[in-house]
């Protein structure tokens, strides 16, 4: 009994996680779009480490490839934002 509550209450608070997970009206701020590039960057290296550490420099290059132009597109999204505020 006290697991079939546990599990019910655990699938309620998952459910109400994703419902306010997927709240479109708050964009992240140009900061955030900055933290989230240097993100990136820190998981393209380790990628890159990782597989290369295991002999799969391809691989490697294609995952540092990939975190990279991710960091790209989250940096060129926070100046724009900048740039927006201050102009404004």
């Amino acid at each position: 009994m006290k697991r079939i509550i546990a599990t019910i209450a655990l699938v309620g608070v998952f459910a109400v996680n994703l419902t306010l997970a997927q709240n479109p009206s708050q964009q992240p701020s140009a900061k955030g779009e900055m933290k989230e590039s240097g993100s990136e960057v820190k998981e393209a290296g380790k990628t890159m480490g990782n597989q290369t550490k295991n002999g799969h420099v391809v691989s490697g290059a294609k995952g540092f490839g990939k975190h990279m132009g991710r960091a790209g597109k989250h940096f060129g999204k926070g100046v724009k934002k900048g740039a927006k505020q201050a102009g404004s």
